[in-house]
């Protein structure tokens, strides 16, 4: 029902029974007014309630109660079919038939279209004439729950709310005898309701899709116990050379960091893990965004949610359910959604005088006609009078429309962005993207991978003139099989690259490794090969004494890391090893260059000018660099541009660049697959460490930008529409309820377009 954050004496709350935009905004202004509250948000988008301060919980239930609503459980993720099972038609004849106010207003809908037709078709029947009694039954029954939320929120919230003006309008058309009206009005307004609630839970649904990955159940495996109680994990017998497993089926909650989870062909995996055992390609779309399977063998971490492929896997559970990446990521989805835009702030303090205004507007409209020119107050000759004139007004006063326009449209936007791979962290975060003209980079471990490749092989004996990327050269192929055997055993990043290089050609087993590896720290590496064969392998420093060195400068200069390798005290060669550009930073570049909002892009690194310039050239697209420069510097040149440009995006690796992306406006974090100082720290995270992403987020930003703007104009000019019909009488009270539901309709799926955004 709740949870509490202790150190900041915080709560998060659900509640149940908020069904239109204004509700949350009641809430607010009635918690505000209990004793202890020092700040409270509540969200429609999410159903949630944010409350800091030292109220008492009886007391905030209490006040709930008092307004018709109520605290609820979160729920947890529903199934896909499920989720499924809720869109289209059925779905909202479903979700209608699962309210038992709407069950009530559909069946006394159906009644009064029935007896209505009756009467036209049959007026001689008994009864045909009294359909007022039926119509003033039905509203009684229909609005009472309207005419209690509307009459308590002025009384506990002192707020004028759609509530109270449908209670009024509805009892006004029975006070002047329009009782076909006023059914009319509360059997509409009950449906626009509900289409209201309908679409905002589908908004929702997007969210708990997230939470729907993850399975309910898992295959754990447990040791066999023999006889006498010990796990058969040694022995002489061949097949007690292995553990002995047995599997059962526990929910997914249940399993512990270190325990050993089996996921078939096929399934989903339910937390998140490292192979022990199996190698498969994994399909991480729901989590990454990543489109293609990954292949994942032994060592390799997985993710819960992720579907498995065409092996059975073994993973060992490195996280609790509770706490696996796509929990975390619908928890800060969640937490996103319900933090307001400073464009929804804007509209809700609209909203606070537009109401009070149109109300006012509506008794002006009634009194000054009816008091200074003699005009008529009820209606007279089929002409409308002015009272039902003003009661039109109070219906269009109604800022439903307005203040769910860009609620939902935020919401759908950042849960698009979560299935794509892109963790954005906020409404306010999601508008200064679409304000971004300047997008900087880190260097290492953003727009390159950090991790260093063989790009250049030269042996003593090769036939090529430059140094080039290994080939079919018996030479340069055994430099790199020299330098494996030796390099076998380190650690270090370079001697990863060496030993991928020799994997990758098969030349890892030309030598058997290196015995007596002695390291050499910052210089390199020497060992002994079979026969005696003593074999270096460093870099210049190890190498200082040797000759030839020289001609290798251009090769240094092109910022590669040279690796000289000796074999018994003779140079045959040298491996040029650097780091690996990301496959797609040439194109997203590109594509941030291009379009209709083309922006700055710069890079900023602590590397050498010349590596800076090298990788700026490989990449191209970059209109600024600026190397050598100290953490300090970085945010000196994120300063300097802003100044020029405007607002800016910081891309980095989360971790080292951690200033920069504090001070950029906008801390876009390479998230490595959920890293969680970049899922805590960064404005927005990229989950799958794709640069492609980075012009997605920026367009849908802008696009969730335009669909806001397009859902304002659209609330404000159906209510101006309707307003200068209503004044003169032009428009009635069922048509007013129709345009009010058919804008909050309309905007509503407007900004539901974000979910389907390319």
């Amino acid at each position: 029902m709740a949870t509490i954050d202790q150190n900041a004496n915080t709560r998060h709350l659900r509640i149940a029974g908020m069904d239109c935009g204004s509700c949350a905004l009641t809430i607010e202004n009635s918690m505000r007014q209990l004793p202890g509250v020092e700040q409270i948000e509540v969200s429609f988008a999410t159903e949630s309630m944010e409350l800091r301060g030292s109220t008492p919980m009886e007391l905030i239930e209490q006040r709930l109660r008092e307004l018709g609503y109520r605290l609820t459980d979160a729920p947890a993720g529903s199934s896909e079919a499920a989720l499924r099972e809720q869109r289209g038609l059925r779905g909202f004849i479903t979700f209608l038939w699962s309210q038992p106010r709407l069950r009530i207003a559909g069946v006394a809908g159906l009644a009064v279209l029935a007896a209505t037709i009756a009467a036209v078709l049959f007026p001689a029947l008994p009864g045909a004439g009294q359909l007022h009694l039926l119509y003033a039954g039905v509203i009684v029954v229909v609005g009472a729950p309207i005419f209690s939320k509307g009459f308590r929120a002025l009384l506990f919230a002192r707020r004028v709310t759609i509530d109270l003006l449908m209670a009024i309008a509805t009892l006004g058309a029975l006070f002047i005898g329009e009782t076909g009206e006023a059914v009319t009005v509360i059997l509409l307004f009950t449906l626009g309701e509900a289409l209201e609630a309908w679409s905002a839970s589908r908004a929702r649904d997007s969210l708990h899709s997230l939470l729907a990955l993850q399975p309910d159940e898992a295959t754990l495996l447990e040791p066999h116990h023999g006889s006498h109680g010990h796990a058969h994990a040694h022995g002489d017998d061949e097949d007690h050379r292995q553990p002995h497993w047995h599997s059962r089926v526990v929910a997914s909650a249940q399993v512990s960091v270190g325990d050993r989870i089996l996921v078939r062909p096929g399934q989903r995996i339910p937390v998140d893990g490292r192979i022990a055992s199996g190698s498969s390609a994994v399909n991480e779309a729901a989590v990454t965004g990543e489109s293609m399977p990954v292949e994942r063998h032994p060592g390799d971490e997985v993710l819960a949610g992720t579907v498995n492929g065409s092996a059975a896997l073994e993973i060992i559970a490195s996280r609790p359910a509770g706490n696996s990446t796509i929990a975390r990521i619908a928890r800060l989805v969640e937490q996103a959604q319900s933090r307001r835009s400073p464009a929804e702030r804007f509209i809700d303090r609209f909203a606070q005088w537009y109401t009070p205004a149109v109300v006012a507007l509506a008794i002006l409209v009634v009194a000054i006609p009816v008091l200074v020119f003699g005009q008529p107050l009820l209606d007279v000759d089929g002409s409308r009078g002015w009272l039902y004139r003003g009661l039109a007004l109070l219906i269009i006063a109604c800022p439903c429309a307005l203040i769910i326009s860009i609620p939902v449209t935020v919401v759908s936007a950042l849960t698009r962005l979560a299935h794509l791979g892109v963790l954005v962290k906020g409404g306010a975060q999601l508008d200064k993207l679409a304000d971004v003209r300047v997008v900087a980079f880190d260097k290492t471990g953003t727009l390159t991978r950090g991790r260093p490749a063989v790009t250049a092989v030269r042996g003593e004996h090769c036939a090529h003139v430059e140094p080039q990327p290994l080939s079919d050269c018996a030479s340069c192929e055994d430099v790199v099989a020299l330098a494996a055997a030796v390099e076998h055993a380190s650690e270090h990043p370079v001697a990863h690259a060496i030993l991928s290089a020799a994997t990758a050609r098969d030349l890892h087993h030309r030598y058997q490794p290196a015995t007596g590896v002695t390291a050499h720290a910052g210089r390199g590496v020497t060992g002994e090969l079979p026969g005696g064969r003593q074999v270096a392998v460093g870099n210049e420093r190890l190498f200082k004494d040797r000759t030839g060195l020289g001609q290798l400068t251009g090769v240094a200069e092109a910022g590669r890391t040279l690796m000289y390798v000796a074999d018994n005290g003779q140079l045959v060669g040298y491996i040029g090893v650097q780091d690996e550009l990301r496959e797609n930073t040439a194109a997203a570049l590109a594509e941030l260059k291009s379009g209709r909002h083309p922006v700055i892009t710069a890079m900023l690194t602590g590397d050498a000018p010349a590596v800076a310039r090298r990788v700026a050239g490989q990449v191209g697209g970059i209109d600024q660099v600026r190397a050598g420069l100290l953490p300090e510097q970085k945010l000196a040149e994120i300063e300097a541009l802003h100044r020029q440009f405007g607002t800016v995006a910081m891309v980095g690796d989360g971790i080292n660049d951690a200033p920069a992306l504090a001070r950029a406006d906008i801390g876009i974090a390479m998230g490595g697959t959920g890293t969680a100082q970049a899922m805590e720290t960064a404005d927005v995270v990229l989950m799958q460490d794709d640069l492609s992403h980075v012009p997605a987020a920026l367009r849908l930003s802008r696009l969730a930008r335009r669909l806001i703007k397009q859902n304002i104009v659209l609330s404000l000019g159906l209510k101006l529409a309707f307003l200068a019909l209503a004044v003169p009488g032009l428009a009635t009270l069922w048509m007013a309820v129709v345009a009010d539901v058919g804008a909050t309709l309309i905007v509503t799926l407007n900004g539901m377009r974000m979910l389907r955004a390319k």
